[in-house]
């Protein structure tokens, strides 16, 4: 264990995770956003929006995350989309993770009590008021846990990211090994970095669901 190159690497490897957490958080709200969109789509009355929402899972979770990098990246510009790599990271990793919080969200809704449902519409709440104001509620704190999977998994899955050239935590490790052939300890610091992280996320979604629990 080489100690003192630890000691000066990490500086920039603990930059590199400040582009990690940019990543992780931008892709998650995109994710969180197209989420919301195909669960609203998968359960709609129209036909069409059905198929697009159950086209748009099929596909994103259906074919690697790596692959859909790289058509966003490498393919954007043969249809005119030119995207730099820490954009095309981001968007990527959203639409991906997205189409797996889009069937977290719609499980969560369908747990509602659908008697929930009927006794809003009985009170005279339209079926999107009672969707708002009662299932909705209701449903966010079911989600609470599984969105959470999605989050750490979507944290690790930044790492995709080096593959184009994203300076984040595993294009430094690959980098610092490169001029200095030390890939377990490369690898080890990255990976304990990672772990703070995801744990932090955790703690935080932990007290989230806690205080989910207690109204």
């Amino acid at each position: 264990m080489d100690v003192e190159l630890l000691l000066r690497v990490y500086p920039f490897f603990l930059k590199a995770a400040l582009v990690t957490l940019e990543l992780s958080v931008l892709s998650i709200l995109l994710g969180l956003g197209c989420g919301a969109l195909g669960a609203g789509a998968r359960l709609s009355r129209h036909r069409v929006l059905r198929f697009l929402g159950a086209a748009y899972v099929s596909v994103f979770r259906g074919t690697p995350a790596l692959i859909q990098l790289f058509i966003l990246y490498f393919g954007g510009p043969q249809i005119g989309i030119q995207l730099d790599a820490f954009t095309a990271g981001f968007i990527g990793l959203g639409i991906n993770i997205g189409a797996y919080m889009t069937e977290t969200m719609r499980g969560a809704i369908i747990a509602v009590d659908k008697g929930q449902n009927e006794a809003a519409r009985t009170l005279g709440l339209s079926r999107g008021q009672a969707m708002r104001r009662v299932v909705l509620p209701q449903a966010m704190r079911l989600m609470i846990r599984p969105l959470g999977v999605n989050i750490n998994a979507q944290i690790k899955g930044t790492s995709l990211v080096a593959a184009i050239s994203v300076v984040e935590l595993t294009y430094t490790a690959q980098r610092y090994i490169a001029s200095t052939y030390k890939p377990f300890e490369m690898f080890l610091l990255a990976g304990v970095i990672y772990l703070a992280i995801i744990s932090a996320t955790g703690l935080g979604l932990s007290w989230l669901d806690r205080r989910a629990a207690i109204r």
